[in-house]
């Protein structure tokens, strides 16, 4: 079986590596690509320039404050694009606000999660969304 290709959308580079190791602790073989900015992320998911020859992500985990674009407008681009909208996000962002959950699913986010303050915690979301995502859940073909 194919490793599960995910697209991280993480602008905080300490962030990011526990998001990592987090996964890095999972049972599923996975290839984690990081997207410092939303400009990143879009570039990335369209293949376009540096990108192109990136693989088509199985997921993408979305923190909404980021530099250049921000997580919502992500958002936005990939569920309005045909060719992208099947790929499921789930947003992790520190947020707490009902606001920013009202808004992300209004986007059509498929989940939304607060970013857990320790490693532990985010061991356990990370398996989670694992257990989830790459076990329950039959993911579109990325062909």
């Amino acid at each position: 079986m194919r490793p599960i290709e995910i697209l991280l959308v993480e602008d905080n580079p300490g962030d990011a590596r526990l998001t990592r190791e987090a996964f890095s602790q999972g049972t599923v073989r996975t290839n984690m690509h990081h997207a410092r900015d939303g400009e990143q992320a879009i570039a990335f998911v369209r293949r376009q320039g540096v990108y192109q020859d990136a693989p088509r992500p199985d997921l993408v985990i979305l923190d909404l404050n980021l530099p250049r674009r921000g997580g919502r407008e992500v958002l936005e681009d990939i569920k309005t694009d045909p060719a992208l909208q099947q790929i499921p996000v789930i947003v992790l962002t520190s947020s707490q606000a009902q606001e920013d959950v009202l808004h992300s699913y209004r986007l059509h986010a498929n989940c939304f999660i607060t970013k857990p303050g320790d490693l532990e915690t985010l061991i356990h979301v990370a398996q989670s969304i694992e257990e989830f995502w790459f076990k329950l859940v039959r993911l579109p073909s990325t062909t």
